[in-house]
């Protein structure tokens, strides 16, 4: 009876069309149809040669590297990274760093020493193996991120990395035979890696290192996967929907352009671009708010995004009006919840790691790169420094109209996507309060984030891996790991397999509103349905104006008789800045559990941290938050 009633919900939340086009989808694996629809053993094709492909019309962001505007600051350390790379020493999601030595197998999963099966259908590889561990790790290096470092490196330094460059990628097509092992089980790594190395051949097309033979055999292997990318296309647009579908659909529209020669490139090039223009209009909300609820595969989109306008204004072309307004809304949702000292959002839903063209020697976690080479382009001028991204992408600095992006100072209300965001001049309040029309990842619901003078001091836990032994993913996917309110240890949504919740939080409704000496939230949510059939949960925040305090009431009407536990992350900074203290129903004193916890503030790395947690009977928890010493500011 459990899982009809799971099954049940599931088709609710997602759609009949999701559930029919996935059992179809398992139907044809089991069946052996997709190792006919994506043959292995293909054969080799020559399109053109080196020589007329230099000559070819479309145009990229730059035509020679020489025409490049990159201002040379030749930093020691960008010259480090991309010596410790042509060593085999590779940084992982920007944050960990792997010697895979110079004969990388690009099959290993560098995290666990699993080895995957080369010789294997892509269709049969287990994607989400225990004894494999996270395939993303595997992915990480075949997704080709790290040419920049190299690209950068020869372009401030005035080197010329071409040879290694080649040989990486000739070894892996070498090594990675058309659509089988690990390295052709998902199409937006094959997307990635095309585009990264759309971007070498362009940068190194005069180089002496791209000889005939290279070249043909690179083309070749882009063909194969970009027809792998267009044939699996559904799958993204049904199955997945999200920052995937973006990115394949964007990528079969750019294969058009950039590779005309290719048989079916018209065809790529017009579905992919009605395509792409279907997923931005879907996916980023009228409000400018994303479908992921993530702040980091928001930015996966920026980037997208500004490949797309900036390709497609320098081949003369252009896509439909509701593009380039959901880039400006994105681009304003986006710097509302910057925090202007370093750049950083909150650490707000799901977040892999993903920088797909890094193209800067800034921190991970700081999105003003790419926040300004988009707003540029949108011709509007860039409010938080000036960063080396824009050049890379040729913009034309001129045709800026000064307008300003919007920064949100005050209160910003975004009803679409359920964010609610709170900005003076030396703090910033970050609430989540939203419905689910698309899935939700995190368990997450009237989450808080606290930042004061730049500084995070409550704080989300971060996403740490997607696959890991349960407990971890339910801790970090989970409600635990977030600034709201958990009913009896229940998170507010039952968690299923992978990336499935169960009983999705919802309705839910929230505003700001200034009163005479503070301002205040209000939102509501309903929540913990797989507990029972009735349980809302109501939160107040309070800001007061010159001061760095809050007070929160979380409140629960249930009609089971559970406690509620009100959970705080802080960071460690917190207790020698702040007090927290505590109060029930009928204003006496609340006594503070510390608890062990964790801290993920990048993808693979997670930190041991001290949680604060509330716990109320009555389920009413009313809670102040107040920085020691004198705070009228």
């Amino acid at each position: 009876m459990q899982k009809i009633k799971q099954a049940a919900n599931l088709v609710s939340n997602m759609g009949i069309k999701y559930v029919l086009f996935r059992t179809g989808y398992a139907l044809k694996k089991k069946a052996g149809l997709l190792k006919k629809e994506f043959p292995v053993n293909t054969p080799f094709l020559n399109f053109l040669s080196l020589d007329e492909w230099k000559n070819l019309s479309p145009r990229f962001f730059f035509q020679l590297r020489q025409d490049l505007k990159v201002p040379v600051v030749a930093d020691p350390s960008l010259k480090e990274q991309a010596e410790k790379i042509q060593e085999g020493k590779h940084l992982f999601f920007s944050s960990i760093e792997y010697d895979l030595g110079r004969t990388f197998d690009w099959v290993t999963n560098p995290d666990t020493g699993f080895r995957y099966d080369i010789s294997k259908h892509w269709s049969d590889i287990n994607d989400y193996s225990r004894e494999a561990g996270d395939i993303k790790f595997v992915w990480e290096k075949s997704r080709f991120s790290f040419l920049y470092k190299q690209i950068r490196y020869d372009y401030h330094f005035r080197k010329d990395s071409s040879s290694f460059v080649f040989s990486q990628i000739e070894n892996w097509i070498d090594l990675n035979p058309i659509n089988q092992g690990p390295n052709y089980k998902c199409s937006q790594e094959i997307s990635l890696r095309i585009l990264n190395w759309t971007f070498a051949l362009q940068y190194y097309k005069e180089s002496g290192a791209l000889t005939p033979v290279i070249f043909n055999k690179i083309i070749n292997s882009i063909y194969w996967q970009a027809k792998h990318v267009y044939s699996n296309i559904n799958f993204s647009r049904i199955a997945v929907r999200n920052n995937h579908a973006i990115t394949e659909t964007l990528t079969l529209y750019l294969i058009g352009v950039l590779y005309p020669f290719f048989p079916e490139a018209t065809k790529w090039k017009t579905e992919g671009k009605q395509w792409f223009e279907k997923e931005i209009e879907y996916q980023i909300y009228p409000d400018g708010t994303f479908l992921q609820f993530s702040m980091n595969y928001h930015r996966v989109v920026i980037q997208l995004l500004t490949w797309a306008l900036a390709l497609a204004k320098a081949n003369n072309e252009s896509f439909s009006k509701v593009v380039y307004d959901r880039a400006a809304v994105s681009l304003n949702f986006l710097l509302s919840c910057t925090n202007e000292k370093d750049g950083c959002l909150p650490n707000y839903g799901a977040n892999d790691g993903a920088l797909f063209f890094p193209l800067n020697n800034n921190d991970f976690r700081d999105y003003r790169p790419q926040l300004e080479a988009l707003s540029i382009l949108l011709g509007k001028e860039f409010p938080l420094g000036s960063f080396e991204d824009k050049y890379w992408y040729g913009l034309n600095f001129t045709s800026s109209t000064g307008i300003t992006p919007y920064l949100g100072i005050g209160a910003s209300n975004f009803p679409d996507g359920g964010y609610y965001i709170l900005k003076d001049k030396n703090s910033m309040t970050f609430i989540r309060c939203g419905n689910h029309k698309d899935r939700p990842s995190q368990a997450d619901n009237l989450h808080i984030d606290i930042w004061a003078d730049g500084e995070n001091i409550l704080r989300d836990g971060g996403s740490y891996k997607y696959n890991t032994d349960e407990e971890t993913i339910r801790y970090f996917f989970g409600t635990a790991s977030h600034n709201t309110v958990m009913l009896d240890g229940y998170d507010q949504m039952q968690k299923g397999a992978r990336f499935i919740w169960y009983h999705w939080s919802g309705p839910a409704s929230g505003e700001w509103k200034e009163e005479q000496g503070y301002f205040e939230f209000t939102g509501k949510l309903h929540a913990f349905k797989h507990v029972a059939k009735e349980v809302m949960h109501a939160r107040i925040v309070r800001k007061y104006k010159n001061k760095l305090k809050w007070e929160i009431i979380d409140e629960v009407a249930s009609s089971v008789n559970l406690p509620i536990t009100q959970i705080w992350n802080p960071s460690e900074k917190f207790e020698s800045l702040f007090t927290i203290s505590a109060i029930n129903k009928m204003g006496q004193p609340l006594e503070p559990t510390m608890k062990d916890g964790w801290y993920s503030g990048q993808y693979g790395k997670k930190e041991a941290s001290q949680q604060i947690l509330y716990t109320s009977p009555v389920r009413y928890i009313h809670t102040t938050i107040e920085a020691k010493g004198d705070n009228s500011k």
